[in-house]
């Protein structure tokens, strides 16, 4: 229930015009209104909130301190309605939406290039992807499931392991040429490039070089995958990636790998979900397709028996 305290949206629109055009006149021109009403719903708020709003300044309207501390949180709020609004209008129509978060960098590179066999398969369901390198509160988070690294699974979710990971090391020819198969000692002079959430990924890969850790921490530092690749397609150096995120890089030439060893990245990729969607006919429809996708079998024709997938506990 609204408390007789809070502004209406109406009130928080005239109010922003009002700040915006400095006058009644203009703010009702932006907004398709009268002066007076301008004037009216000024009134209102003002005195729903016991401040004045406005200084009335040779025959303009200037923010108050009040003004301009209401009016970020006022911009701010009519914001978030629009957002939810085109949220809700970006259904087209259909009323299933499966909300995921996934690792941005596999998101782009694994998984919104699949994602019109699963439109095609289910194109009653809408697919909302965001991204986050974090694991997933369920609790909070307006999220159906994640796609991230098994060992981000949050407390008390279920999870279904989809494709282990192998890094590699590419880097731009400009750097290395064609060379596929350049010995530690010679990777270690490259600028080596830095996953700044796995900080530890060039420690294990000259774990036995017994190479001075200060040497390959030293090196250009980005948030996640995807800015290290650009940064490797820039020539800033030498990168250790997951090889699934690099195949087109490397089919294209952009990139070629520098070595012709791997490690493995300890941790597979998952798709994360709590218990509950196991009732969401949304989600096992696209749980099915993933799984199908990861493993390259085909998708379940039932939803309602997804075979011998069992959450790992």
């Amino acid at each position: 229930m609204r408390r007789a305290y809070t502004p209406t949206i109406g009130e928080l629109e005239a109010f922003r015009a009002l700040a915006e055009a400095g006058s009644a006149t203009r703010a009702g021109q932006t907004l398709g209104l009268t002066q007076s009403a301008i004037s009216r719903s000024l009134q209102s708020l003002e005195e729903r909130l016991g401040v004045r709003l406005f200084h009335r300044v040779r025959r303009r309207l200037i923010l108050s301190d009040a003004g301009r501390s209401f009016l970020r949180d006022a911009d701010r709020i009519l914001a978030e309605l629009d957002g939810a609004a085109l949220t809700v209008m970006s259904f087209g129509g259909r009323e299933k939406l499966l909300r995921l978060v996934a690792l941005p960098t596999f998101a782009s590179a694994w998984l919104i290039p699949r994602l019109a066999g699963f439109a095609a398969l289910a194109p009653d369901i809408t697919v909302d992807v965001t991204s986050a390198l974090q694991p997933v509160d369920f609790s909070r988070a307006p999220a159906d499931a994640a796609i991230q690294r098994l060992e981000l699974r949050s407390r008390g979710a279920e999870a279904i392991a989809l494709l282990d990971e192998s890094l590699i090391v590419v880097a731009s020819p400009r750097i290395v040429g064609d060379s596929g198969d350049l010995p530690d000692e010679a990777l270690a002079t490259l600028p080596l490039i830095q996953q700044a959430t796995r900080p530890d990924l060039w420690l294990r890969w000259f774990q036995e070089a017994q190479l001075d850790a200060v040497r390959i921490l030293r090196g250009p530092r980005f948030e996640h995958f995807g800015m290290v690749l650009a940064a490797a397609r820039a020539g800033l150096g030498a990168a250790l990636v997951p090889a699934i995120l690099v195949e087109e890089e490397i089919a294209t030439g952009r990139l070629v790998r520098a070595s012709s060893q791997t490690i493995d990245g300890g941790s597979p990729y998952a798709l994360i979900f709590p218990p509950q969607q196991a009732d969401n006919a949304s989600f096992r429809r696209f749980r099915d397709w993933l799984v199908a996708e990861a493993g390259g079998g085909p998708v379940p024709e039932d939803p309602e028996t997804p075979g011998n997938l069992k959450p790992l506990t």
